[in-house]
């Protein structure tokens, strides 16, 4: 690849911000059209904060000569400066830069006080209200605003002197405010506990470019928060002492007696707590020690509770909902429907085709029979919609049910606000982590019964814990493990392999002349055929057989890997190039993100009601303003510049982000390159979200030892523990 080659010396422009061409906000790496005071448009190249067309700059740097955009400005310093001539800041204001100024209002404010309007807006405000639409709420807000963006400007000019990437001002200030300064220079460290996005190695460049001592007290201490709080983020509820301590004292290359005192220090400080048990020393983030206690706890209390028996005849009960359903209850089904009744707290798990839907169903029926509300709930928006479906009644997620108030982080339901009902029913009880457990079961009062559905030998929860492995584990709780196939179900191939898969045994495969099979595996040894037959099953074959449209979100590609020819990332732009190709679009960091492309969102934001592992359609991106608008189930959600990487391309996507998702087709890569991931747990969960079509494509070697490797990744929980300990005292 060619280098972009220099052909002048150093300078100066002066000039402002016209429009934003590209914007990576990993790093701030920013492509714009710039307007300098004297001459014509020009394109400038280098890391800014967020910009704002309308925004004013003086800009240092070197022409080059790129071999792919030609002449372009090499920016290698900037300043934020404001506007002097009166059309400079009639533009800049109506920029939407500062809030409660439009292109009208603008427009009106600069014709009152000409090119002395950014002194007026400094220094005497309330001079605003001299023009016509300013009143007193509209001061306020404006006032708020440009006084906002002034504290921005000076960080990012203290992030300046002390070449620290600008990207991460707005972020700090959104956090801080007007501290922003005060926690940048006595603890750096602060950033990476709490603003999301900001690692411990991002805050340690900070801190080490501000002169902080690399052996400090302070730097231990947040380097062992930062291990904890990634063990977190792999599952783990604690994190083993002696490991804790062997990390810190390798990657820091400090003494060990300095990892005791810092670990002493965050003890005292309640930063940490330490438990002694028989596999060692558990070191914990206070919440989630904390939320260990409450869930055993009330789990423990739940299970011990008086269940008041129904007042009818029960078995009466049951043979109606069947004449009613039209269908016979297997003994099984007809148990754990009969206990969803006389147990307090009761677990019914279950592989595909074994009933649990049909069990919730009847459940509802009788409970609504008998005049009681029941509240159905799941981990994720699709798993509550398809809830509802299969019912007839309304389901919700269990933040919603939480009733969640995104502004306060609390939940409006807790123990002194309990939920009401006679029962909470919770599908896919396996993605349920302990963190939400923890709120879930504050909410649920003693005389509510609690049903938990799910399937054990799925993977577990993406946050931490495996509470419905820990629960069963247990003997404890009341458990209905349902493992007869039903006859409907018998005939599916993705239903029958599934239950191999959990036993170990080989797969069954329909001849190839069978076209009504749903499963099929092709045999694909090298990873460049398995690509090309995977381009080819979702641009045609499977589109074609099911009657859907390629870009359909009912057909999902599911891969055990994000690296590689056919991991995750590489066939996000290879699909989205063949199926969604041509449109403009906006260009985020290396992505691409056009109208129709499927996208995902990669973590919780309860402000816009979107969640990890949701999954919509892009309707417009708008290059103007930088940002796009995607369709989320009917529902629009607007993606501003800084929140871009909230989300991603959705055409392949990983097994943990497809649980608790069902689509009409899933095709599946399986090579051996995907070693480290090849697990039962995985690979079933995979085959297990198709409803109509699983394509497997791969190697029958992978596929062997998938199937063969049952020993997933332990998590470090004492759930189970604490249960028995508590059952047996």
């Amino acid at each position: 690849m060619k280098k972009a080659t220099l052909v002048t010396g150093e300078e100066y422009i002066d000039g402002a911000i016209d429009e934003i061409v590209f914007y990576n906000p990993d790093n701030g790496y920013t492509v714009c059209k710039f307007l300098p005071e004297t001459g014509e448009t020009l394109t400038i190249v280098g890391c800014f904060p967020p910009l704002t067309p309308g925004e004013v700059l003086r800009i240092r740097g070197v022409w080059e000569i790129n071999p792919r955009f030609g002449r372009q400005f090499k920016v290698d310093h900037f300043t934020l400066t404001l506007p002097a001539s009166a059309k400079g800041i009639e533009k800049f204001l109506a920029s939407g830069l500062v809030k409660g100024i439009g292109p009208v209002l603008a427009k009106r404010i600069v014709g009152t006080f000409g090119a002395g309007t950014i002194e007026i807006l400094t220094r005497k405000p309330e001079r605003l209200r001299e023009v016509e639409g300013v009143g007193a709420v509209k001061l306020r807000e404006i006032r708020r605003s440009w006084a906002e963006h002034q504290d921005i400007r000076d960080l990012i000019m203290f992030l300046q002197e002390h070449n620290v990437s600008t990207s991460l001002a707005t972020k700090i200030y959104r956090q801080y405010g007007d501290r922003s300064f005060t926690v940048l220079k006595t603890n750096p460290y602060q950033l990476s506990l709490e603003i999301w996005g900001v690692g411990f190695k991002t805050a340690d460049q900070i801190a080490l470019k501000l002169g902080m001592d690399p052996a400090s007290l302070e730097r231990v201490k947040a380097y062992i928060l930062y291990i904890l709080e990634k063990d977190n983020e792999q599952g783990h509820v604690f994190s083993l002492a002696s490991e804790v301590g062997e990390r810190c004292a390798a990657d820091l290359d400090v003494p060990a007696v300095k990892v005791e005192l810092a670990l002493a220090g965050l003890l005292k400080g309640e930063k940490i707590v330490a438990e002694d048990w028989a596999g060692g020393r558990a070191l914990y983030l206070p919440f989630f020690y904390q939320a260990q206690e409450e869930v055993v706890r009330s789990i423990h209390k739940l299970a011990g509770f008086p269940c008041r028996a129904p007042d009818f005849d029960l078995g009466k009960a049951i043979a109606d909902t069947e004449k009613e359903l039209g269908m016979v209850f297997s003994p099984l089904q007809r148990g754990a429907i009969r206990e969803s009744f006389e147990r307090k707290i009761l677990v019914i798990t279950g592989g595909p085709g074994t009933g649990k839907t049909t069990i919730i169903r009847a459940v509802v029926d009788i409970f609504r029979k008998w005049g009681k509300e029941v509240l159905l709930a799941a981990p994720t928006g699709r798993a509550a919609k398809r809830l509802l479906e299969t019912t007839g009644q309304d389901a919700r997620t269990i933040h919603r049910v939480l009733e969640f108030q995104p502004k306060k982080g609390t939940f409006k339901r807790n123990e002194g606000n309990p939920l009401r009902g006679e029962a909470l029913v919770v599908d896919e009880f396996s993605m349920v982590d302990l963190p939400l457990m923890y709120h879930l079961l504050k909410a649920v009062p003693p005389w509510m019964r609690l049903i938990l559905v799910g399937d054990k030998d799925q993977l577990p929860s993406v946050g931490p814990g495996a509470l419905l492995h820990d629960i069963i584990a247990s003997g404890t709780v009341d458990v209905v493990r349902l493992d007869e196939i039903f006859r409907q179900e018998k005939e599916s191939l993705i239903v029958v392999n599934a239950h191999r898969v959990n036993q170990g045994l080989s797969l069954v495969y329909a001849p190839r002349t069978d076209k009504n099979a749903d499963f099929y595996f092709i045999r694909q040894e090298d990873d460049k055929k398995a690509f090309q037959t995977i381009l080819k099953m979702c641009s045609s074959s499977i589109p074609y057989k099911l009657g859907l449209s390629p870009l359909s979100p009912q057909i999902q590609v599911i891969s055990p890997m994000y690296k590689g020819v056919v991991g995750v990332d590489n066939l996000n732009t290879e699909l989205q190039t063949r199926l969604n190709p041509g449109r403009e679009g906006l260009q985020v960091g290396s992505r691409v993100f056009r109208a129709r492309d499927k996208v995902m969102q990669v973590r919780n934001d309860y402000d816009k009601d979107v969640f990890n592992g949701d999954i919509g359609s892009v309707l417009h991106a708008d290059k103007a303003k930088y940002r796009l608008f995607v369709d989320f189930d009917g529902r629009t959600v607007c993606y501003e510049k800084d929140e871009l990487n909230d989300i991603t391309l959705a055409y392949a996507v990983s097994v943990h982000k497809a649980q608790g998702s069902e689509y009409q087709a899933v095709i599946m890569p399986l090579l051996t390159q995907h070693f480290i991931m090849l697990q039962r747990n995985l690979f079933y969960t995979a085959l297990t979200r198709a409803k109509k079509l699983s394509v497997v494509i791969g190697s029958y070697k992978a596929l062997y030892i998938a199937i063969k490797n049952d020993k997933p990744v332990k998590r470090n929980s004492l759930v189970k523990d604490k249960l028995v300990r508590l059952g047996a005292a």
